[in-house]
């Protein structure tokens, strides 16, 4: 059976530069079904959905359902439901949770200091603290989104769970069906596609150690789609994979070139070409797609170490 996710595999299409942009994630856990547009299409209160919606624009937050692998039935509305927040900016990066019996607490979250890095309102709204437990491994499992989701990412979300992986979770939407399974890793938001159990396995140690995987990933949510590109370019030229080393620091120009300036903490820097290009052939998009598209590509041109710093 011929799928977006495997025609994008066997043209090689590109992934780096293709994550969804978040500084700051925060996830609901919501059982039973999911639409495809999730916050307003589950079993969740459609009014909160989409005021949640509204609440998080233009924040830097972005909001997405997840529940645990396995059977979707949807116990009594009452549970008690788990809440994530993560920051993914290097330097300020953080993990939080909570519990919930009543999602409607979410519109107390002040959704703009969330964006910019700071948890105290998920604390005093929800009592969220930091999250001492696993890494958190996001697999989108939405077949509503689109078949790949659920044919590719359920089957991957269960065998995390049955092999042990205790930071596993369904997510509703990452973005980029064509690279399924795709997977967001937190707290420090770098997402990947076409992942396997040990690649992500892989992925989460990596985690743990203070460390990035670069293989499969499609880069960090905390930068837009140029920026991602560049992070990654730098981080394989110098193998610098420390999490916390690299930020990207300005991104001049716009599409289809632009130049972006990666700083490292010990202070070097890297001037970073990124042109946008086409992905082709035209191939279906997503397996809903009634046309074929050329969907954009990141491609790195130079990279280049700067011997003095860039002006601020």
């Amino acid at each position: 059976m011929s799928t977006c996710a495997t025609v994008s595999r066997d043209l090689d299409e590109p992934i780096s530069g293709t994550a969804a942009t978040a500084t700051t994630w925060l996830l609901l856990e919501q059982p039973g079904p999911w639409g495809a547009k999730a916050l307003t299409s589950s079993h969740l209160d459609p009014a909160l959905g989409g005021a949640l919606e509204t609440a998080a624009t233009n924040t830097g937050v972005r909001i997405a359902l997840i529940r645990r692998p396995g059977r979707h039935a949807d116990p009594a509305p009452s549970r008690v439901r788990q809440v994530y927040a993560a920051h993914t900016v290097p330097g300020n990066a953080w993990l939080h949770s909570a519990t919930t019996t009543d999602p409607r607490q979410l519109l107390d979250l002040d959704f703009a200091a969330l964006g910019a890095g700071d948890p105290h309102s998920f604390g005093s709204a929800l009592g969220g603290r930091a999250h001492t437990g696993d890494p958190l491994a996001l697999v989108c499992t939405n077949g509503k989104r689109d078949r790949c989701c659920a044919l590719l990412g359920r089957p991957l979300a269960a065998e995390l769970a049955a092999s042990g992986v205790e930071g596993a979770w369904e997510v509703t939407h990452l973005g980029g069906h064509r690279f399924s399974p795709t997977v967001l890793v937190l707290p420090y938001g770098y997402a990947y596609g076409r992942a396997e159990a040990h690649a992500v396995k892989e992925i989460l140690q990596g985690v743990q150690e203070g460390r990035v995987v670069v293989e499969g990933c499609r880069g960090a949510s905390a930068w837009e789609r140029p920026g991602q590109a560049a992070e990654l370019a730098v981080r394989r030229a110098t193998g610098e994979y420390a999490t916390d080393a690299l930020s990207v620091v300005r991104t001049e120009g716009g599409a289809p070139r632009w130049e972006v300036t990666v700083a490292h903490t010990d202070g070097r820097h890297w001037r970073v070409i990124v042109a946008q290009g086409a992905s082709l052939p035209p191939r279906p998009e997503s397996c809903g797609a009634s046309v074929l598209g050329a969907p954009a590509r990141m491609d790195v041109v130079a990279v280049r170490e700067l011997t003095t710093a860039p002006a601020r």
